[in-house]
């Protein structure tokens, strides 16, 4: 038998390295740090197309919200001139003297620009949806957390819920614009008086889901306020819920608009807005079709752009995904 050295082999570039009997050292973990919304990011930006998402639907929030600003629309500019109503791109400019943003569209029923009346339609139904979603969104989050928390509350907002659900939401949007009026404030209450309701609904399921884990139930046994305990150990954890459910409402709105309005039920006739232009050009569907597709297309993209992007940041909230 050799007394042979033992050999080391350890050496500074291994990843393992010999602490000693140090406890407070053997205690240490070395991890990179983790940011929630650095990951969500990370994640979100790794779809190429979710660039040009945004990028598209800044082009178009940008451009319904300053083009309006320098270039006002008056439907009843040319109301009283019959040779310019229903107008074609190329006679228009030809009636007007030449090229003109104004008429790249041509001109609708009542001689009116069919270029700037798609970007001030397009500002109604996007602040339009904005507005309904933030506080549909609010309001429910906010009675659905309760909801789900409070026995008591419970027991009262099932009773109204199953009495409200029974209605025809369409039903019942129609009949209160009928009574309220079809203005926009108006056109907004009646989306939103009942609107939350749903929200709120599935909130308190989400809740009741999540409250009698272990850390919530901790949170309870230490004496932590029920407020607390709903904002920090519940919403928190349904932010991808949140997310998700954002990303249906927003294009869920405008449908609602345009839908609405094509059959006559929506915002006044002084108010532009897509729907309003749909219906208006309804009739001219063949004979002048650049007074029908514009405001279809424009609808058409919204929805679909703001789908996506909630889809997409949906499941980039969601923690699963940041591995």
């Amino acid at each position: 038998m050799t007394n042979e050295p033992v050999v080391n082999n350890m050496d500074k570039n291994d990843k393992f390295v010999i602490i000693g009997n140090d406890a407070i050292s053997s205690e240490k973990i070395i991890a990179p740090r983790y940011s929630y919304w650095k990951s969500v990011a990370r994640v979100f930006f790794r779809k190429k197309i979710n660039i040009f998402l945004i990028v598209g639907f800044i082009l178009i929030m940008l451009s319904s919200f300053i083009v309006p600003l320098f270039c006002p629309y008056d439907a009843m500019e040319n109301v009283t001139n019959a040779a310019t109503f229903n107008l074609s791109p190329k006679k228009a400019m030809e009636y007007f003297g030449g090229f003109s943003f104004k008429w790249l569209l041509g001109t609708g029923a009542q001689g009116n620009s069919i270029f700037y009346g798609l970007f001030s339609s397009a500002r109604t139904s996007l602040l339009l949806a904005i507005i309904c979603a933030a506080i549909n969104m609010t309001v429910g989050i906010i009675m659905g957390a309760i909801w789900g928390y409070s026995k008591k509350f419970d027991a009262v907002m099932l009773v109204i819920y199953n009495i409200v659900a029974n209605v025809p939401y369409l039903l019942l949007v129609s009949v209160l614009v009928y009574i309220v009026g079809s203005g926009f404030g108006s056109f907004i209450f009646a989306l939103t008086i009942t609107g939350w309701l749903g929200i709120a609904y599935f909130f308190r399921t989400q809740v009741m889901i999540i409250r009698d884990r272990e850390y919530s139930l901790a949170s309870r046994c230490l004496g932590t306020p029920i407020p607390r305990v709903v904002s920090k150990n519940i919403l928190p954890f349904l932010t991808s819920v949140i997310v998700t459910l954002l990303a249906t409402e927003l294009p869920a709105y405008i449908s609602m608009e345009v839908y609405l309005s094509f059959i006559g039920i929506g915002l006044s006739a002084t108010v532009p807005s897509l729907g309003r232009m749909i219906s208006s050009a309804q009739t001219a569907f063949r004979s002048f079709p650049w007074e029908f597709w514009p405001p279809v297309v424009v609808a058409s993209l919204v929805t679909i752009i703001l789908y996506l992007l909630g889809q997409n940041l949906a499941d980039a909230t969601d923690p699963r995904t940041h591995m």
